[in-house]
């Protein structure tokens, strides 16, 4: 079985890896038959089809694999990127892995990634979290759950629901950098980068044609907890037994927490204070 990504947008980002594999499959499985025929004319192939999608796919699950154990290979499409990211194809891949079926897979481009590079935004850690729940409820028990999470995360947008999860999400993450990626390798590729809350604004005025990404920076850090008296008064003691005279304590200990240096001192007499009681 070989799991083979496609186009998100532009035809001309098949693979020949990805031509090559869908020319020699025995069936190849698709999300939509008839947007999969647009694409295996395009590259010059005709292949045999059959559906596989969110409606049938418990259903076609096992005769697809019982193929494969027969001999047959089966290739596996969505309508655009690559399967199960979002789309038909995990229960197949679990399924196979459960039989000991051998699985491959023909890499290919990805709204993911795409929006990602695009954004602007840190790529050294993300989470991608597809398309957010329906109901309200859900989906802010979702976002709330995402709040303090301080990696970029990636949102899968359908358009008819553009504006209710843009409003959740800013609602939910507040004032924070975001891109909105819409029409990706497409001819009218189009990328909304500023702050969130204006562009959930943005979209409850104007819409979104189309399926988009959104890429939303990261919590940021909480500030630290503000130092105490005593502690900025212990630190300079910590710093008196190593031999550093006392002038030069209070003034590492200030710099080091960022307040003014008689705020330090005013904390080593009154804790000497203490201790003469």
């Amino acid at each position: 079985m070989v799991l083979v990504a496609t186009p998100i947008g532009n035809l001309g980002d098949l693979s020949p890896r990805a031509v090559s594999a869908l020319a020699e499959a025995d069936v190849i499985a698709a999300e939509d038959t008839r947007r999969t025929r647009v694409l295996l004319d395009h590259a010059g192939i005709s292949g045999t089809l059959v559906s596989y999608h969110d409606h049938n796919e418990r259903a076609r699950t096992g005769p697809l694999l019982d193929r494969v154990e027969a001999g047959e290979t089966v290739a596996v499409v969505t309508d655009a990127g690559t399967p199960g990211l979002a789309d038909p194809g995990f229960r197949l891949v679990r399924e196979a892995v459960e039989r000991g079926v051998r699985i491959e897979a023909v890499p290919g481009p990805s709204a993911v990634v795409q929006a990602l590079v695009l954004s602007g935004l840190p790529l050294d850690r993300f989470a991608f979290e597809g398309f957010l729940p329906r109901k309200a409820g859900a989906r802010a028990r979702r976002l709330a759950e995402l709040a303090g999470d301080p990696r970029t995360l990636v949102f899968y947008v359908a358009p008819h629901r553009a504006a209710a999860d843009l409003e959740a999400i800013a609602a939910a993450l507040g004032d924070r950098p975001a891109a909105l990626c819409r029409e990706l390798t497409k001819l009218h590729e189009e990328v909304w980068r500023g702050r969130l809350p204006d562009l959930a604004a943005r979209v409850a005025a104007h819409g979104v044609r189309g399926e988009a990404t959104c890429v939303v920076g990261g919590a940021p850090p909480a500030p630290p907890a503000p130092v105490t008296d005593a502690e900025l008064a212990d630190r300079v003691r910590a710093l008196l037994v190593t031999g550093l005279d006392r002038k030069a304590a209070i003034a590492r200990v200030a710099e080091a927490a960022e307040v003014p240096k008689r705020r330090v001192y005013a904390a080593v007499i009154e804790q000497t204070k203490d201790h003469e009681r």
